[in-house]
């Protein structure tokens, strides 16, 4: 699969050699710890690169700028899970902070990926750039036949008070369904439901929600019951789940081959 840009400038794929998925991972070393503050450990410091178990055998998806004229042209990278690949292995990442039973046992022909590890260069973080791995998760999303896109999505930061308008407000409008529902780990579960839902002012609480979560909630995504702190990333996550029958009517097209 590959996507452009209308100028031809950005194209958007899969990485098909080792090198090409050290650049996202040096991409991913450079707004993780070195823009964002979080914690690497020896190694990820010695070799500038962010790393764990999963990336062998994820996919890795890349937005390169063939115009950038710098050591490393990957602007924008997502990693894939497929079902059926965690499941011959270690199982999912997400599984250390959320409960996936409910959901995987959902999970038909395993026709399902967890997405995650996303990121965009600091200067390359407009409308383009995230229509771009969009689409070109859109692509992979056909192509592997999928009905189900889940992972973890990140508030900037730790301190609860400081989103409880945002949390309160997925909890509130766009929480799972049983069917889909997935709860944070008991020892790790942070309520969401913060404010009444008479006390959200909407339009702002919208405005404040990271673009990763908001892109989710317009094609009819979901969020698990609980959030988690992820003390290396510095961030406070969210479970997102998108079901293929859920995708409005104008963006499904995105979705179909």
């Amino acid at each position: 699969m590959k996507v452009l840009s209308p100028d031809k400038r950005f194209e958007v794929r899969l990485a098909n050699s080792k090198e090409e998925i050290l650049l996202a991972q040096k991409l991913r070393f450079s707004v993780f710890y070195e823009e964002m503050g979080a914690k690497p450990n020896e190694d990820m410091i010695k070799y500038r690169k962010d790393f764990d178990k999963f990336d062998e055998y994820c996919d890795h998806m890349l937005v390169i700028d063939h115009k950038k004229e710098t050591e490393n042209p990957v602007v924008g990278a997502y990693r894939m899970l497929l079902d059926k690949i965690a499941r011959e292995n270690d199982g999912f990442y997400s599984s250390s902070e959320y409960n996936l039973k409910n959901l995987v046992d959902s999970i038909k022909d395993h026709k399902a990926c967890e997405i995650g590890r996303s990121c965009v260069h600091i200067n390359y973080r407009n409308n383009q750039t995230i229509q771009l791995l969009w689409k070109g998760l859109a692509h992979y999303y056909a192509d592997n036949d999928l009905t189900r896109i889940f992972g973890c999505a990140s508030f900037p930061g730790s301190d609860i008070k400081n989103i409880k308008l945002p949390l309160s407000y997925l909890y509130h409008y766009h929480l799972a369904p049983d069917s889909l529902m997935v709860n944070a780990v008991e020892e790790r579960y942070i309520d969401m439901n913060l404010m009444k839902k008479e006390d959200i002012d909407v339009r702002k609480a919208i405005k404040s929600i990271p673009p990763l979560i908001r892109a989710y909630l317009r094609l009819g995504g979901v969020c698990g019951d609980g959030a988690v702190i992820d003390y290396q990333f510095k961030t406070t996550d969210v479970f997102m789940i998108l079901a293929m029958e859920d995708v409005p009517e104008k963006y499904r097209e995105y979705f179909v081959r």
